[in-house]
């Protein structure tokens, strides 16, 4: 384990040499990574330092307004509308790789016209290690990691937490004071919602997603899961009503985990999963079942994208 204050020393000793007397902006994405990240650098650099908050459309249910409460203290918080942009650039594309890459590239993209707007020539992210081994081991690129384009215009990235595993990030969040809310967080991924939709991704898919996740999140918390969500995993025959529907199966996932590189799928109790299966397909006309995903990791990764 990681000493936490010799850490935290040494993270925002680098992270001022890295930037000297220039401007950088942080990915911040209200997750315990980029946000523990952000509050290193802004210890650091103060006001050199512009959070960057891009809501994707991707994101989880009331996540920017979570952001802008959690982060008011940051007078240089930038909050970017960029939904529009990246369902247009994720297309019609289905391939799990193709929509990292692509969601990567579009982030880098708000990152520089913010960073132009603020004159800012570095670019710090919340890159933890098992991000690297999975991108560097082709398990799957990470959005900051595999996923970033050829060609980025910043001076340099910084990433403080390269080397820390997950655990190791939430001691170093609580030694920072920061709110339960975001130091006992449960992982979300950095590509959101477009990683629970298998195939392409669509508002209306987003939407049932979305409400889902919210769901899972909400009836697991007692569980105290590593991580929990729900996936659009495909179309299956249901009734709703007197009618047939051909509508979207949501696989619901939670598992145990320490650091995430393995993970065992937890055993809930059949109230819990009835709740859960009665709100997902109450909650959106077109969700004809739900189903538990009993598989560890591995042979599974823990999201489905």
């Amino acid at each position: 384990m990681v000493n936490v204050d010799e850490f935290i020393a040494d993270a925002k000793a680098e992270i001022a040499d890295e930037i000297g007397d220039k401007n950088a902006v942080i990915a911040l994405s209200g997750g315990v990574d980029s946000s523990t990240a952000a509050a290193l650098a802004y210890e650091a650099i103060g006001d050199q330092l512009t959070p960057v908050y891009v809501d994707t459309g991707l994101m989880r249910k009331g996540e920017t307004d979570q952001i802008r409460e959690t982060f008011s203290y940051m007078d240089s918080l930038r909050i970017v509308d960029a939904q529009d942009r990246f369902l247009d650039a994720l297309g019609d594309e289905t391939d799990p790789e193709e929509k990292r890459h692509i969601i990567g590239e579009q982030f880098i993209r708000e990152f520089e016209t913010v960073a132009k707007d603020v004159d800012a020539d570095y670019l710090v992210q919340g890159t933890i290690y098992p991000d690297r081994i999975e991108s560097e081991g082709t398990i799957k690129s990470h959005h900051n990691v595999g996923g970033l384009p050829e060609v980025v215009d910043f001076e340099g990235i910084v990433e403080p937490m390269r080397d820390l595993y997950k655990d190791e990030v939430r001691e170093v969040a609580r030694a920072l004071d920061l709110e339960e809310i975001i130091s006992e967080r449960m992982p979300f991924p950095g590509p959101g919602l477009a990683v629970r939709i298998i195939g392409e991704v669509t508002e209306e898919k987003l939407e049932v997603a979305r409400e889902a996740n919210h769901v899972v999140e909400e009836e697991l918390e007692e569980y105290e899961p590593w991580q929990a969500l729900a996936a659009v995993i495909g179309k299956a025959t249901g009734v709703k009503g007197d009618n047939r529907v051909h509508g979207w199966v949501v696989a619901v996932r939670s598992v145990e985990s320490r650091d995430g590189m393995t993970a065992r799928a937890q055993e809930l109790d059949w109230d819990t999963l009835q709740r859960i299966q009665s709100r997902i397909t109450g909650a959106h006309e077109n969700v004809a079942r739900v189903v538990y995903d009993v598989t560890h990791k591995p042979p599974a990764t823990i999201e489905y994208e």
